[in-house]
């Protein structure tokens, strides 16, 4: 097949799959809504979210695997069931996992 022609065949495919992946991935991020700093501040100061450090311990502590971990990126967020900590924690091996925390409770409640 000549080198235009597969692009083409590339392009016609990419135009095809490019609305299911955009509508699936809006769906996906629909339920949850982050939290700035002024609102993270305004719920952990009215008792609704736990600190972000017991979060973190909280994490820590029920994630399966040996070594350290550090949270490389933290993010408080609504979702339909209430307020969670969206946690990413990165091992000395490299391993990435994601845990998800009530920040009612501070109970971890989910990986992802």
């Amino acid at each position: 097949m000549p080198r235009m022609t597969r692009l083409l065949a590339f392009a016609a495919a990419l135009a095809a799959v490019a609305p299911v992946l955009a509508a699936s991935s809006a769906e996906a991020d629909e339920p949850r809504a982050c939290l700035n700093k002024a609102e993270q501040r305004a719920a952990i100061s009215h008792g609704q979210a736990v600190t972000l450090a017991a979060a973190i311990r909280s994490a820590r502590g029920s994630v399966r695997g040996r070594g350290a971990r550090e949270v490389v990126r933290a993010r408080l967020c609504r979702e339909p069931n209430g307020l969670v900590y969206l946690l990413t924690l990165l091992a000395r091996d490299g391993k990435v996992t994601h845990a998800v925390v009530d920040a009612s409770s501070g109970k971890v409640v989910g990986a992802r």
